[in-house]
């Protein structure tokens, strides 16, 4: 039995404080990015926290999803988009740092089949892409999501659009459609990025980029933190291990 109770009941009483105290000194970072950044922006997070006092926390989605949800009052550090569109409209919403906007890292649209599945295209105009296969196309939804934009863009320019356009299917981000390929229910247009995840999808080839627009990830502080505005810097930093992942450099 202790010898001074009053004494041990105090200490009990200021752990959990100074814990809490401990925990509350850590800085906290939220970011908001699109979901094709998914595994590259958690690498660099870990590696990141583990020299840093800062907690990372990630919404990924979507690109136009996350910034209405920016634009409602979200409670995001760091916006990182996969296209400009996006974070436009919130620099016309005055939702942004203008001045810090930047653009990350560039990709590539690729086509791609289930594991297994053979398919034979050619980039080119006068093939018939619609004949070259039978049932769905996945990608993202075609007017907001930005791969399914440029998507899009790529199958107008090859002509290919009209012939195709009732097979595809909208999906809410790039790795729904990803998801959905690898499941064997369609075939599919996504980002080089994403078919490095997992070994259930092959790549037919990729779609030349004079025919969408450049793809490129615009990033911007939407909260002014000193915490936030050091974990863009490292991110802007890095770029051999976006390059890791199938991300291209932009100039």
């Amino acid at each position: 039995m202790t010898k001074h109770p009053l004494r041990f009941f105090k200490l009990l009483v200021a752990i959990p404080l100074l814990l809490a105290l401990n925990a509350s000194l850590a800085g906290e970072v939220t970011v908001y990015a699109a979901a094709s950044l998914t595994n590259v922006l958690g690498e660099l997070a870990k590696t990141y926290e583990a020299s840093h006092d800062v907690k990372i926390k990630f919404s990924f989605a979507a690109s136009g999803t996350l910034a209405k949800q920016i634009e409602a009052g979200a409670p995001a550090d760091l916006f990182i988009s996969a296209d400009n569109k996006w974070m436009d409209y919130l620099d016309g919403k005055g939702k942004i740092d203008q001045k810090s906007r930047f653009n990350l890292v560039g990709n590539t649209l690729v086509l791609i089949v289930p594991k297994g599945k053979v398919l034979q295209v050619r980039f080119e105009k006068n093939f018939d892409f619609a004949d070259a296969f039978k049932g769905k196309l996945c990608t993202g939804q075609t007017e907001s999501v930005p791969v399914g934009v440029y998507a899009k863009q790529a199958l107008t320019q090859l002509g290919w659009w009209d012939a195709i356009k009732e097979r595809v299917v909208g999906t809410d981000d790039v790795r729904a459609a990803l998801d959905l390929v690898g499941r064997g229910e369609c075939i599919g247009i996504v980002y080089i990025t994403d078919t490095k995840i997992g070994n259930k999808v092959e790549t037919v080839g990729s779609f030349p980029e004079e025919l969408h627009a450049p793809i490129a990830y615009p990033a911007a502080l939407v909260r002014q933190s000193g915490e936030a505005k050091a974990f863009f810097d490292y991110l802007k930093s890095s770029p051999q291990l976006f390059v890791k992942y199938g991300f291209k450099e932009v100039e």
